[in-house]
């Protein structure tokens, strides 16, 4: 095996298939951040809705959460021939990266609205009240007193989902999308060895999502309160890292 490496090597490395994984890198880069930034701004819209308490919103929030509930429980590769199916039958024309984009954004809209969920409700009643009580409103009280306050809740996990998004696009070859994966198979049917064409895959996806990964785990600690940082610090010194690594939840 080491030999055929050796010799395929030179063949598979040269600027065309570099070209073809750039480009592939690229496609699942930016399914990872437009679909969660759309998901990431309607997640926001749905949330916000979801913790008002007017009867008059009572519709909307009863829809945004039978939403949230059905998108979190279908796998992704359903989602992604459901609405493959549903787009084709409509529009013939639609490329197959835009249907993926668009499955993107309905399942990241759903998980992430959660998320940004947990972060609102974190914020202490009484604060919220206070702010009622100085008649501020519904979306002042949103703007200058849950918001403000919530953010260090929902950046980590929510950047942590984006990391884990990064591998979860490769289901998208499963449709024919030219991403990562599919680019790694394409290699292998033209008859290089499935240690290059998926050892390259494998280190690409590395260089997506560890400097992601780090920016959660910068996040976390840059926006944790002073007491919640000196006793990670503590925790690390004690058991070593390896032990921070299982207690702190970071790699």
């Amino acid at each position: 095996m080491l030999d055929r490496l050796i010799e395929e090597a030179p063949r598979f490395f040269n600027y065309y298939n570099l070209i073809f994984l750039g480009q592939a890198m690229l496609r699942t880069l930016a399914l990872t951040i437009i679909g969660c930034s759309i998901g990431f701004t309607c997640g926001l819209v749905l949330a916000a809705v979801r913790h008002t308490r007017s009867k008059l919103l009572l519709p909307l929030r009863l829809m945004a959460i039978l939403y949230v509930e059905i998108f979190r429980r279908i796998p992704f590769l359903v989602i992604l021939f459901l609405v493959l199916f549903g787009i084709q039958a409509l529009t013939p024309t639609a490329s197959l990266f835009s249907i993926a984009m668009i499955s993107v954004c309905l399942i990241s809209t759903a998980f992430l609205s959660e998320i940004i969920r947990a972060g609102l409700e974190s914020v202490p009643r009484q604060q919220i009240e206070a702010a009622e009580a100085l008649n501020f409103g519904w979306f002042r009280t949103l703007a200058y007193v849950v918001f403000p306050q919530g953010w260090k809740v929902i950046l980590p996990p929510a950047v942590a989902f984006m990391v884990m998004f990064i591998k979860d696009t490769s289901l998208a070859s499963q449709m024919g999308v030219v991403e990562l994966t599919f680019t790694g198979k394409m290699l292998v049917n033209r008859g290089f060895s499935p240690v290059l064409g998926f050892g390259a895959v494998l280190v690409l996806y590395f260089v997506l999502s560890y400097p992601l990964s780090r920016m959660g785990a910068y996040l976390e600690n840059r926006l944790a309160s002073p007491r919640s940082a000196r006793s990670r610090q503590l925790l690390w010194r004690v058991a070593g890292p390896q032990g921070g690594v299982a207690i702190g939840g970071q790699g």
